[in-house]
């Protein structure tokens, strides 16, 4: 008879916990320790032999502590026999690490793909990933769910009106941005982006008519927040009434927060729980966050199933 379980790691508990309520399947206690220089420790406290194990855990800040923690889980229930071991990653860490920009580089999202087929992962579950390409780098099933059924639905009830239209921060994200303006039927516009490093980005010019519109920027992703404050400044100087923002993983590296705090131009800005607030981005009134915690169930129960998950993939 086939047996689910559910196994959350350190990196975003609240999540885990709602898609536990969701599934009605108890989580199950990976017992992670760390010894006094740093070494993780991994003991399943139930008893996982022949059985579907998913395995939650976001690849976010500590990016390294919690890619070693997943991967040493993996391997705890490799060695104890379970019968399948689907890595739910929320958010993939090293995603923007897809390819080499430079001579002498590493593309690290490779690496971490390698990483986590060698531990024993036989599928891996993630939410908006950066870079599509990097389902080429597994030679493991690989679905990737997308977030806007669950943003749009917010953006539908609470902000969309006609003066809507939705804005790309830079080329890269044209295509997201259009199939948002697609689904709610609106134009789209795009920032032209130059960057003059890493982190740090300069918005030139915007390609589209925004005066006198109620303008929406979708992301993937927030890091530094340093691409986003330059394009809701650029936004509000070529005449938009209203800026809002949204992207699915609010990674909110410093000085992000107090961009984002101090930032007149930005009205308010909505992002998923893929990664865990910290506790001074919860005092911000602005920053409105979703659950993905039904997707994600959907898309556990369906593979437990062996049912199709295409009609996430809205």
């Amino acid at each position: 008879m086939k047996r689910i379980v559910l196994v959350s790691g350190s990196s975003n508990p609240g999540l885990s916990r709602k898609i536990s309520e969701y599934l009605d399947v108890p989580l199950v206690d990976p017992q992670l320790v760390r010894f006094a220089n740093g070494e993780i420790f991994c003991e399943i406290e139930k008893n996982v032999r022949g059985a579907d194990v998913f395995i939650i855990q976001s690849t976010c800040t500590p990016a390294n502590d919690n890619l070693m923690e997943l991967l040493i889980m993996v391997d705890a229930l490799k060695r104890a026999s379970a019968a399948s071991i689907t890595t739910v990653i929320p958010h993939y860490g090293y995603s923007r690490q897809d390819r080499k920009v430079s001579p002498r580089t590493p593309i690290s999202a490779k690496l971490v793909a390698d990483l986590l087929t060698v531990a024993g992962a036989t599928r891996v579950v993630t939410m908006d990933l950066h870079a599509g390409q990097i389902q080429g780098f597994f030679n493991i099933p690989f679905d990737n769910i997308f977030a806007s059924p669950v943003i749009l639905e917010y953006i539908k009830k609470e902000i969309y009106c006609e003066k809507t239209i939705f804005v790309s921060p830079d080329a890269g994200g044209v295509e997201r941005v259009r199939h948002y303006a697609k689904k709610l039927k609106t134009d789209i516009a795009m920032i032209d982006k130059r960057r003059t490093g890493k982190n740090i980005a300069q918005a030139m010019n915007v390609v589209g008519d925004i005066a006198g519109k109620e303008c929406v920027i979708v992301d993937d992703m927030i890091d530094t927040a340093g691409t986003l404050i330059e394009a809701c400044k650029t936004l509000k100087q070529k005449g938009a009434i209203k800026v809002y923002a949204c992207a699915t993983h609010p990674i909110f590296s410093k000085p992000a927060i107090e961009r984002i705090q101090n930032c007149a131009e930005l009205d308010s800005i909505i992002v998923t729980d893929t990664i865990p607030l910290s506790e001074e981005a919860k005092k911000i009134e602005k920053i409105r966050v979703l659950s993905t915690a039904e997707i994600l169930s959907k898309a556990i129960h369906r593979t437990f199933n062996n049912d199709s998950v295409s009609s996430l993939f809205i």
